[in-house]
């Protein structure tokens, strides 16, 4: 997993460094005399998904599954820190 982590910032390092736009937008205030830093955060989540079996009589009218909703801890934290609140009994 860490390697394709690593393979995930090299795309998309390679993608900024070549993107005409960035560097355009780089060299127009460096032209006005500016010194340019760049620092961006990108939070990547991942979760490992179980196949499981849907019981056919737990579908929508368009056949697709009922979705499954489940608020763990982090979506907790999240939430109050928007300042939402949340039954936190219902979380998984």
């Amino acid at each position: 997993m860490k390697n394709r982590i690593k393979q995930l910032g090299d795309a998309i390092n390679e993608t900024l460094s070549g993107s005409d736009r960035i560097a355009e937008a780089i060299a127009a205030i460096k032209s006005e005399g500016y010194d340019v830093f760049l620092v961006l955060e990108a939070t990547v989540g991942f979760n490992k998904h179980e196949s499981e079996e849907h019981d056919p009589a737990e579908t929508h009218g368009d056949g697709n599954p009922e979705p499954e909703f489940k608020v763990n801890a982090q979506d907790l934290r999240f939430l109050k820190s928007l300042k939402i609140e949340a039954n936190e009994s219902e979380a998984a």
